[in-house]
């Protein structure tokens, strides 16, 4: 309460040498906030604090993933467990359809997301139809663990999470998203494919020199990390390039003629549209370089 009586001495004090017009905050005001504050110490004091509902943060490069999409995107999230899969699993299946929901509020509508589970009574042959791979089917009716993104024909295939790599999942779903969200059709694809194959199987080899010395979960692991370092690298600059060209359109705002806010305007759409396709390029490398290592490492085998 002293803090109270403090504040309002105060307030008294600033009263009568505010500029007369000059709106103060009421008296009543203040005390009530006062009071209302003490109210809820008591009460909390008296019982436990409510449970903090689960939620999960996006990292800056899912949001700036989410901000450039170009279409909306369906997300079928298959979650089919066995009853006898362990808690473990069952923790982390929880998890996914966490980080999923944030990807959904975070997209403004863009992004819907469509859950299959024990509970919507699906059936395991629609996550076999969208590509999902099912495991421990020796163990009662198995699992079905994965996701589709959909967009436009288009059709991007996590076909099963594993909690081993519950880290890499936001980054895998990203530049899922950003790849089902691009519709760029080479012009010579024959030509084009075999320029990238190439270029592939250099930067595999530079990452990875001796194919037969690394598992191939060892070096999908490595190319991933190398992948996810690159996205976040991009996303850093992007930051930067994303600030400075607010901070020109602000000042046109301000200062400026029509025409500088226009040409503010034009650059930071033209940045935006530059972020937009390097995170797809660098989404794309690495979705590349992984499928060239695993042909590698099927093809010594």
């Amino acid at each position: 309460m002293k803090t109270a009586w403090k504040i309002l001495r105060q307030h008294r004090v600033a009263e009568r040498g505010a500029a007369p017009g000059k709106a103060l905050i009421p008296v009543a005001l203040i005390l009530g906030v006062m009071i209302s504050g003490l109210s809820c110490r008591r009460q909390n004091n008296d019982a436990p604090a409510p449970a903090e509902p689960a939620t999960v943060q996006l990292s800056e490069g899912t949001k700036s993933v989410i901000t450039h999409l170009s279409q909306p995107v369906e997300i079928r999230f298959y979650s089919l467990l066995d009853p006898s899969a362990p808690s473990s699993l069952s923790g982390f299946a929880q998890q996914v359809g966490l980080l999923l929901s944030a990807y959904e509020q975070q997209s403004g509508g863009k992004i819907r997301v469509r859950r299959y589970d024990s509970a919507t009574n699906s059936d395991p042959n629609a996550a076999l139809a969208d590509g999902i791979k099912g495991f421990d089917l020796d163990k009662g009716a198995g699992c079905y663990l994965g996701v589709a993104l959909v967009s436009n024909g288009k059709r991007e295939v996590l076909s099963q999470l594993d909690p081993e790599w519950g880290q890499a999942v936001e980054a895998d779903i990203s530049r899922a998203l950003v790849q089902v969200s691009t519709a760029a059709v080479p012009s010579n694809p024959s030509a084009t494919a075999v320029k990238n194959d190439a270029a592939a199987f250099e930067a595999v080899k530079q990452q990875i020199p001796d194919l037969t010395s690394v598992s191939l979960e060892d070096g999908t692991r490595l190319l991933r990390e190398s992948g996810l370092k690159e996205f976040a690298a991009a996303v850093t600059q992007m930051k930067s390039e994303m600030q400075e060209a607010q901070q020109r359109l602000e000042q046109a705002h301000n200062n400026g003629s029509p025409a500088d806010q226009e040409s503010a305007m034009k650059h930071l759409q033209e940045v935006q549209t530059a972020q937009s396709e390097k995170l797809r390029e660098v989404a794309a490398r690495s979705q590349a370089l992984i499928a060239t290592f695993q042909q590698l490492k099927a093809g010594n085998n």
